[in-house]
């Protein structure tokens, strides 16, 4: 059984966060292990509170599950405080974490800001170049480049930017984009497009974390980060696709659609 370890924040709707992680890694077949970095008191319609886990206990998480079931592949997600970003960069190197996926996690999708101005520069200095794929959505892509994003060249153009300060891959997810949701996936000075499906749905809560997480899983599961790629876009393709309608704002993805 490959082993897969989600560092992210607590959504008690279900949808997003750690719930959606371990609901994506069970669908991919292996075993999901959490360590929480905040509880969020969020639905459908917006993110309402933000309770830090506090480094400390976040660091303690780490070594249980490092020490004890030691993880194939590791996503990170929504980090809120600078001392929480420096506890986990250092237990990555104390452990020697591998398959790193970092999504992030900035502002939600409803547009809720979920990251502080000083936690925004521990990520992007201290925790970012750790990644070995990290997963910025255009709004997201915006802030580490600098620059606004509107079409395949800017994808391009920011891909190169962000991709000059850290050592691994970075995919911008284009799905904010009107005309297209394609995937821009690129590794040291090479770009690699992935076609994506634009699904007529509001219902999207939560796409981030599933997508990174289902990265993480096929990483784990011996994919290269190529396939991983285009394994996660056909598994969130299809839990859009399904259609499941819940909640009264933005909808959570089926992430069981293919069990």
């Amino acid at each position: 059984m490959k082993k897969v370890l989600t560092i992210a924040g607590s959504d008690c709707s279900g949808g997003a966060g750690i719930q959606a992680d371990l609901k994506t890694m069970m669908a991919h077949g292996v075993y999901g292990m959490s360590v929480i970095t905040a509880l969020t008191a969020q639905n459908t319609t917006g993110v309402y509170g933000v309770l830090d886990a506090g480094g400390d206990f976040v660091g303690k998480q780490m070594d249980c599950v490092f020490t004890d079931i030691f993880p194939d592949s590791i996503k990170i997600g929504m980090v809120s405080n600078s001392d929480t970003i420096k506890v986990i960069a250092g237990k990555l190197k104390e452990y020697g974490g591998r398959n790193i996926v970092i999504d992030p996690v900035m502002v939600s999708t409803s547009g809720c800001a979920l990251m502080s101005p000083e936690a925004m520069d521990a990520l992007i200095g201290i925790l970012l170049p750790m990644g070995d794929v990290i997963t910025p959505n255009i709004p997201e892509a915006q802030k580490l480049c600098g620059f606004s994003i509107k079409s395949r060249d800017d994808m391009t153009r920011a891909a190169q930017v962000i991709g000059s300060n850290i050592a691994g891959s970075v995919l911008i997810k284009g799905g904010h984009l009107t005309e297209t949701a394609d995937d821009l996936l690129y590794t040291q000075g090479e770009i690699r497009w992935f076609k994506g499906e634009r699904v007529a749905t509001e219902n999207t809560h939560g796409t981030g974390c599933t997508l990174s997480s289902a990265i993480a899983s096929n990483l784990a599961l011996g994919y290269s980060l190529a396939d991983s790629v285009a394994r996660a876009k056909d598994y969130i393709t299809g839990a859009l696709r399904d259609g499941m309608n819940i909640g009264q704002g933005n909808g959570p993805l089926n992430h069981g659609w293919n069990r």
